[in-house]
């Protein structure tokens, strides 16, 4: 389904490589998400070239920025159809990493690309800020990632707290990236993080991307995160 050249050449100008798995997991990753997008609200890009470009290249552009080790553990806050993690998770089967939503059919989707591909991962339904206050998973992961999902100075509240200090947040934003920074800059300080870099690009289809790297430097306050109406409500 997706253009193997296309997918090298776009990885190649980033410097990424795949194993020899990997661009046949995302061609079956590709299929599956046209074809379940039939029946689960997962996307509105379904040509292979923007899928290929517009998501998975997208996604592992987190690559340029970032070295994965084995064992990372990586939580995918918002994922929906597994953006970004599950690209990374085929550009890096070696990291651990939870992929977390809301909506137990977008699970259902990720675990049927899993199991397709030979990919293990975790699969959590519940929402961030419940995980947040959870022992269980506050501050245990070495890096959150997002892409999508809120504005920065509300995303900050979801992911922050799951990042263990000296790990760190990559959230994934368009146009607006350097807006978004500025009205998150109490945020991203209330809850115990620094930024570290934003960068932003184009991908080959001339769409304005950025990545912001937030790095956790202290631990986030015990009363956050607060429930998620008071979030979205009232952004820090």
């Amino acid at each position: 389904m997706i253009n193997y050249d296309l997918m090298k050449q776009e990885l190649n100008n980033m410097g990424v490589e795949l194993d020899g798995y990997g661009l046949d997991r995302f061609d079956a990753y590709a299929e599956r998400l046209v074809r379940w997008n039939n029946h689960v609200n997962l996307t509105a890009i379904t040509e292979p070239d923007d899928i290929a470009i517009k998501h998975f290249v997208d996604c592992l552009s987190i690559m340029k920025y970032v070295k994965f080790n084995k064992g990372d553990k990586v939580v995918d806050v918002g994922t929906g159809a597994g953006f970004p993690g599950l690209p990374l998770l085929i550009a890096n089967p070696d990291i651990d990493v939870n992929f977390v939503d809301s909506v137990g059919k977008k699970l259902g989707f990720i675990k049927d690309v899993m199991r397709n591909n030979g990919l293990v991962a975790n699969v959590t339904h519940k929402r961030a800020e419940d995980m947040g206050k959870d022992g269980n998973y506050r501050e245990s992961y070495d890096y959150a990632v997002s892409r999508a999902v809120a504005p920065l100075n509300i995303l900050c509240e979801y992911c922050l707290p799951l990042v263990k200090v000296g790990g760190y947040f990559i959230a994934m934003k368009g146009a607006a990236a350097e807006q978004e920074l500025a009205d998150a800059a109490n945020a991203i300080h209330t809850l115990g993080g620094a930024l570290e870099k934003i960068d932003s690009f184009k991908l080959s289809t001339g769409d304005n991307r950025a990545i912001i790297i937030i790095k956790k430097i202290s631990q986030t306050p015990t009363k956050y995160p607060r429930k998620s109406k008071k979030i979205d409500s009232r952004p820090l």
